[in-house]
């Protein structure tokens, strides 16, 4: 919380000494897209004892938090009408030079509610991405191949699991993707076995040129395989109709005589409530991993609490990752409870593609500087004043 305005932000965090620090650079790139729509402010990048952290809006649940809310199936319409907003997302980072790299449910969010953009898709995490021409001359990157993989495997394009250099195309394929995930509630290449990541990325790539987009996209409306036959045959250089795709999925909803009303399916649960219905009014909700929600309304109690937001850890692998501390949606920030619904969010059946085997964060004696000290059940000391000190630290977001 800003105690000067009192508006609330999310804070992510990663360790200073990280082999792949990523912080400074998002920071940079919310800059550039600064003011767009669907993209959040970023207030502040530095750092905080022994890590870097990032400030920007707080914004509410992630598509793949809405779609565990309504039972991992969208209708064809709320699709379509997610399908013409990413897609506008996706087109302003391109015509500013960038192209994302990480399409996923779990990067893009819609908006705090009770506010104008409550229902706004916004996108965040932008650890991945990467310039594809320079921003004077427009000159393109050159083609590539034998690149190593970088994204999320059960949604990236062909073309990257073969090991060729991403542009523009490869964020729309994997956007294609996602579309049929939210139709079908799953993808044919999901829950594949191997011995090592590295096979079963290959298996999942294998397994998506095998798949023919005819029976990938079968029940629906034809213009999701239009889509992903149009997406894949770009060349790399070559720019993307955005507006014919836009138009693909306004056809598919008068095909169906839908109106693009702006109701989406989460806006129906408890009753009509929305998605936010059944949870506790007074508490708000920040970023976990990849952008995912948490609570974050820094109103301190008796009770040791963590900062909100990011908390970054290496993996048994030495990957930097990022583990998401979720508690109940809507509470204090950074309590974790045992039996938070969101807990097992990490698993390849879910929107993660790959589970994270980080720590606990709560054990990690560098971070009990300016947290409190749970590893061992005893009480915060000087819980407060650790507080207010971070909280200084930030009065100028």
């Amino acid at each position: 919380v800003n105690l000067l305005n009192n508006q609330q932000v999310a804070i992510k965090f990663e360790p200073r000494k990280s082999d792949a620090p990523q912080l400074r650079d998002e920071y940079r790139t919310y800059k550039i897209l600064a003011g767009s729509t669907g993209i959040p402010n970023a207030y502040y990048f530095g750092q905080e004892g022994l890590h870097n952290i990032l400030c920007i809006d707080l914004l509410g649940p992630s598509l793949e938090d809405l779609f565990d809310m309504c039972g991992r199936k969208f209708s064809i319409k709320t699709v379509v009408m997610i399908a013409k907003q990413m897609l506008c997302r996706i087109q302003t980072i391109h015509e500013k030079n960038l192209i994302y790299r990480d399409i996923k449910p779990d990067n893009f969010l819609i908006g705090k509610p009770h506010t104008k953009h409550a229902h706004l898709v916004h996108v965040v995490d932008f650890g991945m991405a990467k310039q594809y021409r320079d921003p004077k001359t427009k000159q393109h990157i050159p083609y590539r191949e034998r690149k190593s993989l970088s994204g999320t495997a059960r949604y990236m394009s062909i073309n990257t699991h073969l090991g060729r250099e991403q542009s523009r195309r490869d964020d729309l394929e994997a956007m294609g993707h996602v579309f049929m995930y939210f139709l079908r509630g799953g993808l044919p290449w999901q829950g594949l076995k191997a011995a090592t990541n590295k096979q079963k990325y290959e298996k999942i790539g294998e397994k998506k040129q095998l798949t023919p987009i005819k029976e990938l996209c079968e029940g629906f409306p034809e213009e999701f395989a239009i889509y992903l036959n149009y997406v894949r045959k770009l060349s790399f250089e070559e720019t993307p109709d955005y507006d014919f795709l836009r138009d693909l999925f306004t056809k598919a909803l008068k095909s169906m005589n839908e109106a693009e009303d702006g109701v989406y399916d989460w806006m129906l649960l408890n009753n009509g409530k929305g998605w936010e219905g059944d949870q506790d009014p007074m508490g708000d909700m920040s970023y976990g991993d990849n952008g995912h929600m948490q609570s974050a309304s820094q109103q301190y109690s008796s009770n040791p609490l963590h900062p909100a937001g990011y908390l970054h850890q290496s993996d048994r692998h030495g990957r930097d990752s990022t583990q998401r501390l979720h508690g109940k949606v809507q509470q204090p920030a950074g309590l974790v409870h045992s039996n938070s619904r969101m807990k097992h969010k990490q698993s390849t059946s879910r929107g993660h593609g790959q589970p994270v085997n980080d720590q606990d964060l709560l054990r990690d004696p560098a971070y009990n500087r300016t947290a409190p000290n749970r590893a061992e059940g005893g009480q915060a000391l000087d819980d407060a004043q650790k507080k207010q000190t971070f909280l200084d630290k930030l009065i100028g977001v």
